[in-house]
This record gives structure tokens, sequence and C-alpha cells, in this order.
């Protein structure tokens, strides 16, 4: 049989009907905490609880720019400012329990960016709010959304210390305190400042001085601070490695 009578014969209604949906884990650091975007449900099933921003794949769009939509009717983010918020695939989930509807394979994207705008509920959400990653614990999230939570905290966790995305959550230009910032909400840990900024430093391609500095200094009346830029590493080696991992590498 060739393939033109193979497709003339073939009869898709002889499989069972799967979907697909993309979910969309999206961080933001907001007054010095990492938060996490919700939704809250409007419809069935779990109306009125809380979900992460997604929907299903339509039948002319990748996977990739159903989530980048579904993060764009949240967040009423469009066009260039879009396309600059960092989005990787994180994992599939497909538990076959997963939604009463029918079987639903999720695949879920991992995003975050600077200085996200405060949401606007979508066609399918009553509400949608940055929640503070700190109080998680007492939000009740529908479907396997905790796992796919917790599984793209510890993505984004990880990826700082291998990879120089810390940088996104940033600025253009900033300090190596503002990048130190960035890593201590993330993380949920104290850094030194001077090893820190040693370590980063000692990195090759992970930032680049703009020779540029801070038009002013600390609170303390220091000296300015120098502002630094992203270089064009796409891993950190060495890697800036968590507290805990630290001490265990040691």
């Amino acid at each position: 049989m060739n393939e033109q009578d193979f497709l003339a014969a073939y009869d898709p209604n002889a499989f069972p009907a799967v979907a697909v949906t993309a979910d969309v884990v999206a961080l933001t650091i907001r007054d010095g905490a990492l938060h996490l975007l919700l939704i809250r449900r409007g419809a069935q099933p779990y109306v009125g609880h809380w979900a992460l921003p997604g929907g299903f794949v339509r039948p002319d769009e990748d996977l990739a720019a159903a989530a980048r939509r579904e993060l764009a009717e949240e967040t009423g983010l469009g066009g260039e400012r879009l396309l600059r918020v960092h989005m990787e695939q994180l994992a599939s989930y497909g538990a076959p329990d997963r939604d009463p509807r029918m079987r639903i394979v999720s695949v879920a994207h991992l995003a975050f960016a600077p200085d996200l705008p405060d949401p606007a509920a979508g066609t399918d959400a009553e509400e949608a709010a940055w929640v503070p990653v700190a109080e998680l614990a007492s939000r009740q999230l529908a479907f396997d959304h905790r796992r796919i939570v917790d599984d793209g905290l510890e993505r984004a966790r990880a990826k700082l210390e291998y990879t120089p995305l810390a940088t996104r959550f940033l600025p253009p230009e900033f300090t190596i305190g503002d990048l130190r910032g960035v890593y201590e909400t993330v993380w949920g840990h104290s850094l030194h400042a001077g090893n820190f900024h040693r370590k980063v430093l000692s990195v090759p391609g992970f930032v680049e001085s703009t020779g540029a500095s801070t038009e002013r200094g600390g609170t303390r009346g220091g000296p300015r601070a120098r502002l630094y830029r992203a270089g064009d590493a796409r891993l950190l080696h060495p890697a800036l490695l968590r507290p805990a991992r630290e001490e265990t590498a040691r």
C-alpha cells in the first residue's frame, strides 16, 4: 500500500481521543519576592480553584506558540516584549486520570522575565494574580498543577547554578548586587556579598562591564556600584552552586 492509499484508508476514530494542553509556570520577582502567575478557574472542572495559566493547543499552532498565547492572554504582553520573555519546555504530564474530562496530556513550559505586568484574567478565568511562592502552601491547586509548579521551581533554581539565566530577571544593565538579589530570591538563601562578587567575575562570559556606574553610592554612602550586562556565555563554568549543594560538593 502506498502512502496515498494508506492515508485514504486511515481512520483516526479507531484510536482513543487524546487532547494536548500547554500550561505555563511563569515566574517573576516583585517587591523583592519570587512570584508565580496563577488564575482562578471560572468553569468546571475545579471551578474556583487556583491553577496555572494554560489551555488547549489549537490545530494550527505548535506547543511553544500555544504557551506564549496563554501567557499573553493573562498578562497582556504582546509583540517584542512577549518575545523577550524567556520560555522553555519544562516537562510533559500524562497520567490517565489527571483531568476528569478526558485523556489530556499537558506540555508545561517555564517562563520568567523581569517586571511582568499585573495580570488580567483571560476568557476562562475568574481572576488572575501574581502569588508569592512563599504563600503557595495555602493555595489549593487544580489538576496536578502542584507537581508542575514544584518541578518548575526546581528547574529554575537549578538553571541558575549552571546557566546565566538569572540575568533574564534583570534589566539590560545591573549591578552585581542586583544579580545577587535574584539568586537570593530564587534560591531562598542569603549569600555572602564578597564571595558572590568574586565568583561571578571569575566565570568567563557570565557578565561584562558597561564601563558605567550607578548615579549614587550605596545606602551607607559607599562608592558607586559598577554596572554590568549579560555576557555571551551559555553555560557557567565553574557553576554557582546553591549553598547546601556547595557544602555537599566539598
